[in-house]
């Protein structure tokens, strides 16, 4: 068994490479070979996102708090809210981020495959992303 205790792990900022705007992540958690989930917990200040990206063996995200957007490629952006469970299947290129007026956070599950748990891609431009802002 292995517990880690409630803020014994540094939160970290998003890197700028796969991010847009001011995101945190806290408490990342990997399991240990065999097992191969890991997530965290994200969040997002308004108007901050992720890039497009995709995950070998699919994502789970549960929102805690807050107004969040979603889109996976060619769908229309979707609001997210609290208590929502966001499921993005293997390959699909998505993004989610908090919408522009209201932050958000959820925590993030994903399986690694071959050590590999996300394939960043492009960032979501800013008219891609304003397609979806002026939710509420």
């Amino acid at each position: 068994m292995d517990i880690k205790r409630s803020g014994s792990v540094p939160s970290v900022a998003g890197p700028a490479d796969w991010f847009t705007g001011a995101v945190r992540i806290d408490a990342r958690f990997q399991a240990t070979e065999p097992a191969r989930v890991g997530g965290a917990t994200v969040t997002f200040e308004p108007g901050a996102r992720t890039a497009w990206h995709t995950h070998p063996l699919g994502q789970t995200l549960i929102v805690l708090s807050g107004l969040g957007l979603v889109q996976r490629q060619g769908g229309a952006i979707e609001e997210i809210r609290p208590g929502d469970i966001v499921w993005f299947p293997p390959g699909e290129k998505h993004w989610h981020g908090a919408s522009s007026a209201v932050a958000m956070s959820h925590i993030a599950i994903a399986e690694s495959l071959d050590g590999k748990a996300v394939d960043w891609l492009e960032k979501v431009t800013d008219d891609q992303y304003g397609a979806g802002s002026t939710m509420s």
